[in-house]
């Protein structure tokens, strides 16, 4: 629901720290403050305020005083939002955010929904919608390379490119759209092979900006990594290793591990999902099986796949666990790494025999660890790096991390193959007017020029509070 003419407020820091913020931003923002807001100067009074300003004073109710405060002021259309706003600074007690809260609504304001600041934003022309949903990811980014795509799209870098391209569109649609006016004069203001180069380049930047999804997403999202393997081979040994915690139970009990066990890290700026699971082998535990069952779901929903094997036992495709991950590897681009595991320094010459026997296939690896001591750690993450697609985002990269821009892009595409069709088969300008169209609608998605509120409410309710 969009409430443009309701003074919102809601707390803007998260938790921890000496110092909350709270925002207020509408039409009565500065009226509703200055009812329980006294400058420390008698003479000042907050609504005469120039805007980018901050006045100390107190926040009261009646005779009692909530809160010393610095409230600083901004005026429209210059503020975040693009609307008369204050942020109230004061000390960080939840007490006292309640209490500054509880007298704004009772003086004429009203509890902001998610995300309605930066709706706001976007609907006074502050940012685009795709600035505004990057504005989420900066905020969720755990990793260096996600907060540097998100800071890319929250400048503006992809949306500078998606406004060039539509309007590269936009003016080729106006003139068949003229023609269709002239039909009957036989006449023709756009050049077909002119709009053939524009519909090329257009579509092959589309589908570098799709290509870069899956780079993207795993970026943002996360790399999800399974460790498998047999019972007893270091699996557990291996993520307390990645983590440096005490993450999982290392024992020699064979199947210790029940469930799969996962946690985060971040290497050189990506974060991997790393996921520790039951040990593969027969057994006739029911809960050891149905651990078992949950590892090979993960495994089909993961990256990479770590197969850790202990160097004592020959080597994996002995016992048939590389056979049952071949098999599920069919028709995906699962990347897989066989880790032999527990090789000591002295026992490096097994390497040159591991790697005559393995016969690798397409997405296969084999690499030699110590999970005990480290011995291989650092090559295993250089390892993971390059898989995952460890290339340098550089300062203005665009790389696309939202599904929707994703989904949207793809339809883009699909229009404009059917344009290329089109123009090869001499089809009626019409039908090839309409495919033009279908492909600016979508670049108009992403940015927000053509929205719906359905559209608008599915973006910021995801959003935090505050923001």
């Amino acid at each position: 629901m969009i409430r443009t003419g309701e003074t919102i407020c809601a707390p803007a820091s998260g938790n921890g720290g000496a110092i909350a913020v709270i925002r207020v931003s509408g039409p009565q923002s500065l009226a509703i403050c200055g009812k329980i807001f006294f400058p420390s100067d008698i003479k000042i009074k907050l609504e005469e305020q120039k805007g980018y300003s901050i006045v100390y004073g107190e926040i009261r109710t009646g005779d009692d005083i909530i809160d010393e405060v610095l409230v600083s002021v901004f005026r429209a259309p210059h503020s975040y939002t693009g609307e008369e706003s204050i942020e109230i600074s004061c000390h960080a007690s939840k007490y006292i955010q309640q209490k500054v809260l509880e007298l704004l609504i009772r003086n004429g304001a009203v509890a902001a929904q998610p995300g309605e600041f930066t709706q706001r934003a976007f609907l006074n022309g502050k940012m685009d919608l795709s600035q505004a949903e990057a504005v989420a990811d900066l905020i969720a980014a755990e990793s260096g390379k996600a907060h540097r795509i998100a800071i890319n799209q929250m400048r503006g870098t992809f949306s500078d490119e998606i406004s060039i391209l539509r309007a590269d569109l936009l003016h080729f649609a106006s003139l068949i759209e003229l023609e269709l006016d002239f039909g009957e004069e036989d006449v023709e203001f756009a050049d077909r092979n002119q709009l053939r180069e524009i519909v090329l380049k257009v579509l092959s930047i589309t589908k570098d900006l799709t290509s870069s999804f899956n780079l993207g997403n795993a970026i943002k999202n996360g790399v999800p990594v399974v460790i498998t393997g047999r019972t007893n081979t270091g699996k557990s040994t291996l993520l307390n290793l990645l983590l440096k915690d005490e993450k999982a139970i290392v024992s020699e009990i064979p199947g210790t591990t029940r469930d799969y066990i996962e946690d985060t890290i971040v290497i050189d700026g990506i974060l991997y999902r790393f996921i520790d699971t039951a040990g593969l082998r027969k057994s006739g535990d029911i809960i050891e099986n149905l651990g078992i069952k949950r590892t090979y779901k993960k495994i089909s929903e993961a990256s990479i796949v770590l197969l850790v094997a202990d160097v004592n036992e020959g080597f994996p495709p002995l016992d048939g666990t590389l056979q049952d991950l071949r098999r599920q590897q069919t028709g995906s681009n699962r990347k897989l790494i066989i880790l032999v595991n527990k090789i000591d320094d002295d026992r490096n010459n097994l390497r040159n025999e591991y790697t005559r026997k393995s016969l690798l296939q397409d997405n296969e690896q084999i690499l030699f660890i110590s999970a005990k001591t480290g011995s291989g750690i650092d090559e295993l993450k250089l390892k993971l790096g390059e898989i995952a697609g460890n290339e340098k985002v550089e300062e203005e990269s665009i790389i696309i991390t939202n599904i929707r821009h994703y989904d949207a892009l793809l339809k883009v595409s699909e229009s404009l193959e059917r344009v290329l069709s089109g123009l090869d088969n001499k089809i009626p300008e019409d039908l090839i007017a309409i495919d033009v169209r279908q492909a600016i609608h979508y670049l108009g998605e992403i940015s927000g020029e053509i929205t719906t509120d359905e559209i608008l409410g599915n973006i910021f309710k995801n959003f935090c509070i505050g923001k």
